[in-house]
């Protein structure tokens, strides 16, 4: 448990033993307006707990992905990465083979091979 959670919850029970002993000192006192009053908090109170325990549940966790995840999205980046540079080569070839299609047409010649 945090500290901070240590806090509240001190609080939370501190705010629930002064509603509970003002209400049985007003009530031994005859004081009905001042019992009443002190019952309404604690009431309050424990509606706002019930509250804020039934939001926590509905609240989606933030649960650690585990470590396949990221693999697995490198993986998927490194596809993308892949199949975006085989489409750049392939247009890069297509230009390469319409400007030989357009020499070949034009009856330019093709310089010589150097060999290696």
């Amino acid at each position: 448990m945090t500290r901070r959670s240590k806090i509240w919850r001190f609080a939370a029970g501190l705010y629930a033993f002064i509603n509970v002993a003002g209400l049985g000192y007003a009530w031994a006192m005859d004081e009905e307006m001042h019992a009443m009053l002190h019952l309404f908090l604690l009431l309050l109170g424990v509606a706002g707990y019930v509250g804020w325990r039934l939001a926590r549940r509905g609240a989606p966790q933030d649960v650690p992905q585990p470590q396949l995840a990221a693999e697995q999205q490198r993986i998927e980046y490194l596809q993308q990465s892949v199949d975006a540079m085989a489409l750049e080569l392939e247009r890069v070839g297509e230009a390469q083979r319409f400007a030989d299609k357009l020499r070949v047409e034009r009856g330019e010649t093709l310089p010589p091979k150097k060999d290696q």
